[in-house]
């Protein structure tokens, strides 16, 4: 009976209450359903799809058409399987993709190129870039015909490690781990065969690297920290209740945001289907909501679970320049796979990592757009939150009662509602490139007179795939107070990040937080 006036009380909130938070059309057609997302130093985001899926709603340049006779459905292909979108001005432009990247893998590199790696079929070995470029130039997908991966990886993941190089974890059949540039082949990692389980849920393992230069390695329902460099697991943590949470159980995961002198790192992991509803292929299947939360530092680490108010997979989860996480997209039932969700959650959720167990969670305005299966959610400069895909469906299917997804929308956080117009700071002066441990200053602007500090944090632009993004992170830099320089302009003491293990090298968005409102980004290298 308690739960039952629970949820009849949270109807009634959720309907009648005006919930933060504003959804804006950007493109009613994309051209193609974005199952890999990732935004560029150039403020433009690269949507990519798999190959082998018929046509798409976007044609190659004239000429460019791919030719390939294995493939099932198009042997000559004259469609775009992955494009180019300006934040600006909406443009959509076509790239040639040649290899299929069904459910591959991703991450910038230290010098801002994207590198993306695996997929299906001839895809399996591959290994790919993208140097961006704007929206008027040529940038495209460039094949890598000198090198391949050691082992075909499918729903694999990618992190940036400290030197720049980086780290290729398991995949479909793939126990093991491997390096771009490549070191000594594949490395064996059988903790993810001691974690496979009939739905094969160790699949797209959540990896983050820790300020202390090891990995929190999460899969199924177990974690490890892995030492990269001797590539041997030195720890073990609890198993966090709840059931399976990677792929195909859909949960997701962020760390927060590393600050102070950047000892500690806290994991956060949402959400996720009950065992067996792939194997059953159960629609219906409610979703959990739980999540669990662990200091990955601590000398004797233990989870702290919590509730989300919807059960929920499929959900991503993004890191704002607040040090806030959004979680967004998803379903309430069912599990990855095609054709295997329902009940779309609409409803974004803001969690407040500062505020304690029970009064985390907000709820925000909902969309009107489902997004399940293959969906992401990226940050932009801006602030805002660009959601992209949602295809439940093998091939192209828009007569269908969740059809394949070709709008992209954004969502735009309570901190950029007009009433906070007057707390947001501008970026004057900022360098473009520091160095590790480099003092420097930031100059910004404010309407209003600052009161209390004004951050700067770095933000990281991840691959996001499958309720993941790989690479994602938050660095809170260590500031002194502003300081006014003339009118409303205020100069920051800044120290940029000690070293890559805080930080990789890298393209970062770099903002100004004031009282909760961050600035537009400005991006800055950060280099060794």
């Amino acid at each position: 009976m308690e739960l039952l006036i629970i949820s009849i009380f949270t109807f009634f909130f959720l309907s009648h209450a005006e919930l933060p938070g504003t959804w804006d059309l950007l493109v009613s057609n994309a051209g193609i359903s974005s199952m890999h997302t990732a935004v560029t130093r150039f403020n433009t985001v690269v949507l990519l799809d798999r190959t082998n899926i018929g046509p798409s709603r976007k044609m190659l340049r004239k000429g460019h058409c791919r030719v390939d006779p294995y493939d099932a459905v198009l042997k000559r292909d004259c469609y775009a399987h992955s494009v180019l979108f300006d934040l600006q001005t909406n443009q959509i432009r076509p790239l040639m993709i040649l290899t299929d990247t069904w459910c591959s893998s991703g991450q910038f590199l230290h010098d801002g190129t994207l590198l993306q790696t695996g997929g299906d079929l001839d895809g399996f070995k591959k290994i790919r870039k993208f140097d961006p470029c704007d929206i008027n130039g040529s940038c495209d997908w460039v094949e890598l015909d000198d090198v391949e991966l050691s082992e075909g990886r499918w729903y694999a993941s990618n992190q940036i490690l400290p030197d720049g190089s980086v780290i290729i974890v398991g995949g479909r059949g793939a126990n093991t781990v491997e390096y771009y540039p490549p070191r000594d082949g594949a490395v064996l990692f059988p903790f993810l065969a001691d974690v496979e389980d009939k739905q094969m849920d160790n699949l797209y393992p959540y990896v983050h690297l820790l300020p202390n230069g090891k990995l929190f390695v999460f899969a199924n329902n177990k974690a490890v920290l892995f030492d990269h460099e001797t590539n041997k697991v030195v720890k073990g943590y609890p198993p966090l209740d709840g059931g399976p949470r990677n792929y195909p159980s859909a949960g997701s995961s962020v760390m927060l945001a590393l600050e102070g002198d950047y000892s500690t790192a806290v994991i956060v992991i949402c959400g996720g289907a009950q065992y067996g509803a792939f194997i059953e292929r159960s629609t219906d299947t409610p979703a959990h909501g739980s999540c669990g939360r662990i200091v990955a530092t601590s000398l004797d680490p233990i989870w702290e679970m919590e509730d989300m108010p919807f059960g929920r997979i499929m959900g991503d989860m993004v890191m704002l320049p607040t040090g806030d996480a959004i979680v967004i997209n998803g379903a309430q039932a069912g599990t990855q796979g095609f054709e295997m969700a329902s009940n779309p959650c609409l409803y974004p959720l803001l969690y407040r990592p500062g505020q304690p167990v029970g009064l985390r969670f907000m709820t925000l305005n909902p969309g009107t757009v489902p997004r399940l299966y293959h969906s992401t959610a990226n940050l932009l400069p801006d602030g805002r939150v660009v959601v992209a895909g949602s295809n439940p469906h093998f091939f192209y299917k828009f007569e269908a009662e969740f059809p394949t997804e070709l709008r992209i929308e954004a969502f735009s956080p309570e901190y950029l509602s007009p009433d906070r117009a007057n707390l947001r700071p501008v970026i004057e002066e900022i360098p473009d490139t520091v160095r590790f441990g480099e003092s420097f200053d930031v100059f910004v602007s404010v309407t209003l007179p600052v009161v209390g500090l004004v951050e700067v944090n770095f933000a990281s632009a991840p691959f996001a795939t499958h309720s993941f993004s790989q690479g994602q992170r938050l660095v809170k830099l260590t500031i002194t107070p502003s300081v006014p320089d003339s009118g409303n302009r205020y100069k920051i003491g800044c120290n940029a990040p000690p070293n890559g293990a805080v930080a990789p090298p890298g393209y970062y968005m770099v903002f100004a937080v004031n009282q909760g409102v961050p600035s537009v980004a400005r991006w800055v290298h950060l280099v060794a």
